[in-house]
């Protein structure tokens, strides 16, 4: 992360598959082949049996809004650029839930249980309403 950046990650060697993906607009989790559960975020292990065989897979990205808040001030950069935003958690397809930022509507928009698909801002994964064009979402910063 650069230190002027706090939206962007850490990347590591063992997230470095998760990002990399994001880079190219595609969204991972991982699943455990003794359970066969996903679970995100990246872990080298199952948090549902805390088997070791998971391994990364391709999800949907498809999702549905489970909770959110809006975000009316925020100190940090570039956050305060971007007030109001949506810091939401919904649920993937494929089983875990996510926090993540919705974009592309407006707060009178939002519901619980809305379907949502996932889009792309400097690599980074965030959800708007589903139907909209998969085009990447462009960074609204200087």
């Amino acid at each position: 992360m650069r230190e002027d950046r706090f939206d962007l990650p850490d990347v590591d060697a063992f997230t470095r598959p998760y990002w990399d993906a994001a880079a190219d607009g595609r969204l991972l989790v991982r699943r455990c082949a003794a359970c066969g559960l996903a679970h995100h975020y990246p872990r080298e292990f199952c948090p549902h049996c805390w088997g070791e065989d998971v391994a990364w897979e391709g999800a949907s990205g498809l999702a549905t809004l489970y909770t959110w808040s809006v975000v009316h001030r925020n100190d940090l950069p570039p956050f305060g650029e971007r007030t109001p935003y949506v810091a939401a958690v919904v649920d993937l397809d494929e089983g875990p839930r996510m926090m993540t930022e919705v974009v592309d509507c407006t707060e009178g928009e939002l519901g619980v249980g809305m379907g949502l698909e996932v889009a792309f801002r400097d690599g980074v994964p965030v959800f708007r309403p589903r139907g909209g064009s998969r085009t990447a979402v462009r960074a609204s910063m200087g």
